[in-house]
C-alpha cells in the first residue's frame, strides 16, 4: 500500500466526521471498505474474530468500572466536599479559589478518569462560589476548562487505558507513567495563576475559618486519597491488574457513598445507566479502530508509513516536534478520543521505528489530546464549562481564559520531549531499571 492511499483514507475519515457521521461509523467505513477492496470478503470475515478477541480482553472490563467509579464520586457528593475543603486551604494563596479549581480537578481526576466529567462536576460546584466572590470571569472559566483536562492524564485514565489496548502496551505502566506528568502540569497551572492573578478574590468577604475547623475539613480528602491509593497502590505493588484495581476502587467508592448517606436505588440507577452509555460509546470506537488496524496491518499500511518516515531522515526529536504541530491542528477539529483511536495505529509503529518508548509516547499523545480539549472550535471542555454557566455568557470568555493554558501545555509537551524521564522515571523504577 502506498503512502498516498493511506493519506487519502485518513482524509476520507476526517471528511466523514466533519459531515457529522459518528466517529465509529467513519472509522468502520474506511477500514471495512478498504479491507474489502484489498482482499475481498475473506478479510472482512476475519474481522469478527478481532471483535470477539477485543471484547473478550479483560482490560475492556476496566472501562465500565472506571466510568462507574467516576459516576459514584460525582453523584455521591464527594466532589462537593473536596471543593469546600480545598477552598479553605488554598483560598488564601495568590490567586485564591482559582487554585481550588485546579486542585479539585486534579484530585477528582485521580479517581475519575474522565476529562468531561471532571470539568462538568467541578464547574457546577465552583462557578457559583466564584461568582459570589467577584472573581474575574475569564481565568475562572479557563482554570476549570484546563483543570478538567487533567482527567485524561492523571491515572486512572480511560484514555491511557484505550491507548494501551490499541498499542498493546501495559496499562499498569501507562498509569504509573502518568503520575509525575500529571502532578507537574497541575503545579504549572497553579504557578501561572499565582503569577498572573495574585489579587483575584482579595476584595471578597470570605469568612474566617479556625485552624481547628480547617483540620476537621481534611477528613473530606480521605475518600479520594484512599481510592487513589487502592487503585494505584495495587497496580504499582503488583497486587492487582488494572481491571482488578478498578473493581477495588468501585468497592471503596460504594463504601464512602454509603457512609455519606447518599447510597440509594435512584443514585445507583443513574450511575449504572450513565456508565453503560459512556462505556458503550468508548468500546464501540475501540472495536472500530482495531478493525481499521486489521486492514492497515494486512495491506502493509503501517509498514509503508514507517518506511516513509524513516526515509525522510528525521531525527527522533524532529519527528516528535512535527507531531506536536500535527496534534495541535488536529485537536482544533476533533475530540480527544477520536484523535487517539485514529492516530495511534499509525503513529506508534512510526515512532517506535525511531526508538521512541511506546509507554512514553502514550503519555505524550494523551497530553496532546488534552490540548485538543481546550482548543476551539471543537474543544469539548470549552463547551462543557460554557454549558454549566448559569445565565449563559459570551463563549469567547471561555476561549480566552483557556488560551494561556494551551500555551503552557504545548511548552510542557516540548519539556516531555526534552526530558523523557518526566514520564519514565516511575515506570523505570518499578521495573528495577
Amino acid at each position: 500500500m502506498s503512502i498516498t492511499v493511506i493519506f487519502t483514507g485518513f482524509m476520507v475519515m476526517l471528511l466523514l466526521m466533519f459531515l457529522s457521521m459518528p466517529v465509529a461509523v467513519s472509522i468502520l467505513t474506511v477500514g471495512g471498505v478498504g479491507g474489502y477492496m484489498a482482499y475481498g470478503m475473506p478479510l472482512v470475515e476475519t474481522m469478527g474474530g478481532v471483535v470477539w478477541g477485543t471484547l473478550n480482553n479483560p482490560v475492556m472490563t476496566a472501562i465500565p468500572l472506571f466510568m462507574l467509579l467516576g459516576e459514584l464520586l460525582l453523584r455521591g457528593g464527594i466532589a462537593d466536599r473536596m471543593f469546600d475543603t480545598l477552598a479553605v486551604w488554598l483560598g488564601r494563596l495568590p490567586g485564591g479559589l482559582l487554585h481550588t479549581n485546579i486542585g479539585t480537578c486534579a484530585l477528582f481526576s485521580a479517581t475519575s478518569g474522565s476529562s468531561v466529567a471532571t470539568a462538568a462536576t467541578v464547574g457546577t460546584i465552583a462557578l457559583p462560589a466564584l461568582g459570589e466572590r467577584d472573581y474575574p470571569v475569564r481565568p475562572a472559566l479557563g482554570t476549570l476548562a484546563a483543570g478538567g483536562t487533567l482527567g485524561i492524564l492523571i491515572p486512572p485514565s480511560v484514555n491511557l487505558l484505550v491507548y494501551g489496548s490499541l498499542a498493546n502496551v501495559s496499562v499498569g505502566q501507562l498509569f504509573i507513567a502518568g503520575i509525575l506528568p500529571g502532578i507537574l502540569l497541575t503545579l504549572l497551572f497553579s504557578a501561572y495563576v499565582a503569577f498572573s492573578y495574585p489579587d483575584a478574590g482579595r476584595n471578597s468577604s470570605a469568612p474566617e475559618v479556625s485552624k481547628a475547623e480547617k483540620r476537621r475539613l481534611l477528613r473530606h480528602l480521605i475518600p479520594p486519597a484512599v481510592i487513589f491509593g487502592i487503585v494505584m497502590g495495587s497496580i504499582y505493588g503488583g497486587l492487582a491488574t488494572p481491571t482488578e484495581s478498578a473493581a477495588l476502587g468501585v468497592i471503596a467508592a460504594f463504601y464512602f457513598v454509603w457512609k455519606g448517606g447518599r447510597l440509594n436505588w435512584h443514585l445507583l440507577e443513574n450511575c449504572f445507566i450513565q456508565s453503560a452509555r459512556t462505556s458503550g460509546m468508548v468500546i464501540l470506537v475501540i472495536v472500530c479502530a482495531l478493525l481499521l488496524n486489521v486492514t492497515l496491518s494486512m495491506t502493509g499500511g503501517t509498514q509503508a508509513v514507517t518506511r516513509w518516515v524513516t526515509g525522510l531522515g528525521l531525527s527522533q526529536t524532529m519527528l516528535l516536534l512535527l507531531l506536536v504541530v500535527f496534534y495541535v491542528i488536529l485537536g482544533m477539529f476533533m475530540d480527544a478520543m477520536s484523535m487517539l483511536v485514529l492516530t495511534v495505529p499509525i503513529a506508534v509503529p512510526m515512532v517506535t521505528a525511531l526508538g521512541v518508548d511506546p509507554v512514553w509516547f502514550g503519555v505524550f499523545v494523551v497530553v496532546m489530546c488534552e490540548i485538543g480539549l481546550i482548543t476551539p472550535p471543537v474543544g469539548m471542555n470549552l463547551f462543557v464549562v460554557q454549558g454549566v454557566r448559569k445565565g449563559g455568557g459570551d463563549f469567547n470568555d471561555v476561549i480566552r481564559g483557556a488560551t494561556p493554558f494551551v500555551v503552557i501545555m504545548i511548552v510542557f509537551a516540548g519539556l516531555l520531549v526534552a526530558v523523557p524521564q518526566i514520564a519514565m522515571f516511575l515506570p523505570d523504577m518499578a521495573a528495577g531499571r
